[in-house]
């Protein structure tokens, strides 16, 4: 009865917690309720890790404690000092170290039960424990080379090499036999675990770690957001997987819903860019960068530099001004200078926007976070389907470090690596300000032709002073 009475608690505990991550997931949705989101999220974790830690009497309570302790100074040590451009590298390793850890709890399982069992395993919890091994491994792997190419200690480029598909074939072929060996020949694994030959779980682990590798590293920079998003659902999926494994119902529900989350936003992410999921992991996007002789056949001669003196005489007599940001701006930390831009001309009466790319940054919400955090209204933050027809209608454009989100060549030219790309369209505005340190072209490789447009003007310097110099100016002269 008591028992019974405690299995009760315990999967109520368990629905709670569940409630919550979906309440969370919900408030995230819009960035209002953003951070609430975030919190009722953790509030579940902390339900679901507390009632699995008391419950099932893991190990003693000291080092249960001590292991919560440790790891949640890590994880705020971590999430408070990381620079919010650096944000999509820590929740690469976020993710990396959830895939890890799902493999490794559910391999634990599998020679717990082998062990006990005399080598038998039933069917389910192996192939379970197989498919979460294999993604949970890639996920770690891959994470860490996603990461390390995010921040810059791996290089950005897309690496090929002479038969890649083939030897991921082989790495996957050889982690999924490995799996089906450790379902259907239990009387062997047994053996095996008895003696010195490697245990087909731990070749099926090492198989799939090498496989994240050699996934991702043919994977240029450009596209390191969406190998992000899916790696995410990777580790939910690998979560949900070891969540059966255990019998575990709040894992299951945890790691569905992160899945399914991270899937979503992958989609999303692939359809903004005007690509499939195969062409981002296949693709080699960004690898061949644009050659001198293509740069200078469309900048020499057609560039147009212009001051701060000369923007804040062209803000004078605008009545609608367009704001682009794009990673730039959060490498500048310009995002407060351009807020105080923002804020004054408003008070002068000039209509402000500022136009949100979807892949804008290296994250999903990365250039409306940084604006939010600048004290940008979220009225003001304008997605690309509302803000593309104003454009006509805008006196001046101010692109600040964005590049290939307002390049016209996805829209003119089909042979190029971003045709049909939804793009900015702020060549239509009667005159487009462009804030970079250089000529050099952004993830893609290619040279933008809407720096050498008749209507462009290129303000070259540092996001954030150069923003910061615009206002000095504009408040001298109002």
């Amino acid at each position: 009865m008591v028992e019974l009475f405690s299995e009760t608690v315990l999967s109520l505990v368990y629905l709670i917690a569940a409630i919550l991550f979906i309440q969370g997931l919900r408030d995230m949705t819009h960035p209002r309720t953003a951070v609430r989101g975030n919190l009722t999220s953790a509030a579940g974790m902390f339900v679901a890790v507390g009632a699995t830690v008391l419950w099932f009497e893991i190990l003693q309570p000291e080092v249960l404690l001590g292991g919560l302790v440790v790891g949640a100074a890590i994880g705020v040590g971590l999430s408070t000092t990381v620079e919010m451009t650096e944000m999509p590298q820590l929740v690469g390793l976020f993710n990396g170290l959830g895939g890890g850890a799902s493999a490794l709890v559910a391999g634990a399982e599998v020679f717990q039960l082998g062990t006990a069992n005399g080598g038998a395993i039933p069917a389910d919890v192996g192939i379970a424990a197989a498919a979460s091994g294999i993604v949970g491994a890639v996920t770690f792997t891959g994470s860490m080379v996603a990461a390390g190419k995010l921040h810059g200690l791996v290089t950005g480029s897309a690496i090929r090499y002479t038969g890649e598909h083939a030897v991921k074939a082989l790495l996957l072929l050889i982690a999924v036999l490995s799996g089906v060996y450790m379902v259907v020949q239990p009387e062997v694994l047994a053996g095996l675990l008895q003696g010195s030959a490697v245990p087909s779980y731990w070749l099926l682990i090492l198989a799939a770690s090498v496989l994240g590798v050699m996934l991702v590293i043919p994977i240029g920079g450009a596209d390191m957001p969406v190998v992000i998003a899916l790696l995410n659902a990777y580790s939910g999926l690998a979560a949900a997987g070891t969540g059966f494994v255990l019998g575990n119902s709040a894992l299951i529900i945890a790691g569905t819903l992160v899945g399914a989350a991270g899937i979503i936003l992958t989609v999303i992410m692939c359809e903004s860019m005007n690509r499939s999921l195969a062409n981002v992991l296949f693709g080699g996007f960004g690898e061949a960068a644009a050659s001198s002789e293509e740069m200078d056949e469309i900048y020499e001669g057609n560039i147009t530099e212009t001051s701060p003196e000369e923007l804040d005489m062209l803000l004078d007599t605008a009545n609608r001004v367009v704001i682009v940001p794009g990673y730039g701006m959060a490498v500048a930390q310009a995002q407060h200078a351009v807020a105080e831009l923002s804020e004054l001309l408003d008070e002068n009466g000039v209509e402000v926007a500022f136009g949100i790319h979807p892949v804008a940054g290296r994250m999903p919400g990365h250039m409306n976070v940084l604006l939010a955090e600048a004290d940008v209204p979220y009225d003001k933050m304008k997605e690309l389907e509302e803000i593309n027809p104003t454009f006509a209608q805008t006196d001046v454009v101010i692109v600040i470090g964005s590049n290939d989100v307002v390049n016209p060549l996805a829209n003119t030219d089909d042979s190029s690596p971003i045709a049909g790309m939804p793009v900015l369209n702020v060549a239509e505005a009667g005159t487009v300000v462009v804030n970079k340190r250089s000529l050099s072209p952004g993830f893609s490789g290619i040279p933008n032709p809407l720096f050498a447009e008749d209507n462009c003007l290129m303000l070259f310097g540092d996001g954030q002073e150069t923003m910061q110099e615009v206002v000095g100016q504009y408040k001298e002269n109002h």
